[in-house]
């Protein structure tokens, strides 16, 4: 009987250790700040593209010692 009451005790414990959610919110926010971020790189990629297709070829000519 022991026993029993002491899995039972420890199967609780293990449940209610599980189903605790207190660290999921800050997760949450970090996986939206994740995406959030990624996306603001992807646009100034996509807005700025020209200008960095200049920069990396004037680099890359000063790097051949043509500038």
């Amino acid at each position: 009987m022991l026993l029993y009451i002491m899995l039972t005790q420890a199967l609780w414990q293990a449940r209610n250790r599980f189903s605790d959610e207190r660290g999921q919110t800050l997760a949450e926010y970090g996986i939206i700040l994740a995406v959030v971020a990624v996306a603001v790189v992807v646009l100034a990629v996509v807005a700025f593209r020209e200008a960095i297709v200049v920069a990396f070829n004037s680099a890359t000519d000063c790097l051949d010692g043509s500038c």
